[in-house]
């Protein structure tokens, strides 16, 4: 935890940074922190937050105090927060010259932050690290363009683009389609180059307005930290255009949902080679426990994937998302596909996660799934070929209580993850759902209010 921050001192300088957006990302993937002078930044190297911030619900409420009180110290003290000089962001579309710093928190005696996610990240990535082995990801991002809205009890419409009139009907993989919004994707990727983040192909997606924004393969943390930085990118470029975007899960009735897809694969750290491979080019065991590990282990993490009950919307079949953890080549109607590539470049997709996940998580737990499939030597099932929907034997589970109390019983989960972790979590989460449930919908107005 060094409080050497010259690199970072000289690279404000050489932008002529004024301010600096001091940020973790919270339990939900919401950015909190704190908005410096960079001078004042340069003098306390880093800042303090209230460790409550990591109990905060999606809609800005808390945990029951019994776990409050459990979990944190009684008297609400501060942890510190240290910037990561290796995740330092400009801020294109702020008016003076600002950057964006992501912090990993510790508390007093310099340990780090049990429910942190970033620091549930950073401890899975040891685990590999301790092998001699480095997971290699490439995470590709969904989401949605809408017409803005101020009443959410409208359902959402599509945009206007360029020609002046809405998309109609579905436009996959459409040049057309995408270059309706081209004001709006030139500043994304002038934005995302001034950022530095590894943007590579942009395509539209099945959904109307949907698209996806893909990154090139490189180091997990590094990664998770530029889809939170995407995030806040995206949005700002939207609302500058007039439009709004969003990572919802299942943003509108009747559209596919958003997912952040996941490539993954390891290479030896000593000889930088993939260790999903035999000699001869072939499948190695390895590859196929860490699939088996995949399948075994997911139903356990759900809620690290899907995090909201908004999530489990998307789990629908014939809809371009899986409902189970069987595995396939080239097979998009499974939970994980293994693409068509050579030897060194073999690698599982995780089609599982939401666009909603929280990065930091659904990589954390991705890459755990896989670990403890390795060393654990847990076999895969038989690879489905043709389609997977059918296959019941590796379902998920079908709500977000389900798979809270899957998650909560856990003895895996909780001995690679922690009792903290995953209390806090899961109480967060159920939080969230109890003010969700307190809601009535149009469904049910429309359908209830005189016919029971």
């Amino acid at each position: 935890m060094s409080n050497n921050l010259d690199q970072l001192t000289d690279w404000l300088k050489d932008h002529k940074i004024t301010e600096v957006e001091c940020m973790i990302g919270d339990l939900t993937g919401i950015t909190r922190g704190k908005i410096s002078p960079t001078n004042k930044f340069i003098a306390e190297k880093g800042m303090r937050l209230p460790e409550s911030v990591l109990l905060q619900t999606v809609t800005g409420d808390y945990v029951e105090d019994d776990i409050y009180y459990e979990l944190l110290d009684p008297a609400d003290i501060d942890m510190i927060c240290r910037p990561d000089q290796n995740a330092v962001f400009l801020v294109p579309w702020a008016i003076e010259p600002t950057a964006q710093v992501i912090h990993d928190t510790y508390d007093k005696q310099g340990n780090p932050i049990e429910l942190s996610p970033r620091n549930v990240l950073k401890k899975i990535l040891k685990l590999y690290s301790d092998k001699g082995w480095q997971p290699i990801v490439a995470p590709e991002m969904e989401f949605y363009l809408t017409k803005r809205s101020d009443d959410p009890d409208y359902p959402l419409q599509p945009p206007i683009g360029r020609s002046g009139r809405p998309e109609i009907g579905r436009q996959s993989f459409s040049i057309e389609a995408a270059n309706e919004f081209d004001p709006l994707f030139e500043d994304v990727y002038d934005w995302c180059e001034l950022q530095e983040l590894d943007l590579d192909t942009l395509i539209h997606e099945d959904g109307t307005a949907q698209m996806e924004i893909n990154f090139r393969h490189g180091d997990a943390l590094s990664l998770a930290d530029q889809i939170l930085v995407f995030k806040r990118t995206m949005r700002e470029a939207a609302l500058k255009h007039n439009v709004a975007a969003t990572f919802m899960a299942k943003p509108m009735t009747g559209e596919p949902g958003s997912a952040m897809h996941l490539h993954q694969s390891i290479i030896d750290i000593e000889t930088g080679k993939n260790i999903f491979s035999n000699e001869d080019g072939t499948m190695s065991q390895l590859f196929l426990h860490h699939i088996g590990g995949l399948q075994k282990l997911i139903p356990e993490l759900l809620p690290l994937f899907a995090p909201n009950v908004n999530s489990f919307r998307r789990f629908l079949p014939d809809t371009s998302a899986p409902v189970n953890v069987e595995w396939g080549e080239e097979n998009r109607t499974v939970g994980l596909r293994v693409p068509d590539a050579g030897p060194q470049n073999r690698r599982v997709e995780n089609r599982l996660p939401g666009a909603d996940a929280n990065p930091y998580l659904a990589i954390a737990a991705s890459l755990l799934c896989g670990y403890i499939g390795m060393v654990e030597g847990l076999n895969p099932s038989a690879p489905v070929v043709g389609r997977g929907y059918e296959r019941r034997n590796l379902r998920l589970p079908l709500t977000i209580e389900d798979a809270l109390e899957r998650m909560e019983n856990s003895a895996t989960i909780e001995k690679y993850l922690g009792k903290n972790f995953i209390t806090g979590y899961v109480a967060v989460k159920r939080a969230e759902h109890e003010n969700f449930k307190r809601v009535i919908s149009s469904w049910e107005r429309e359908f209830l209010l005189f016919a029971v």
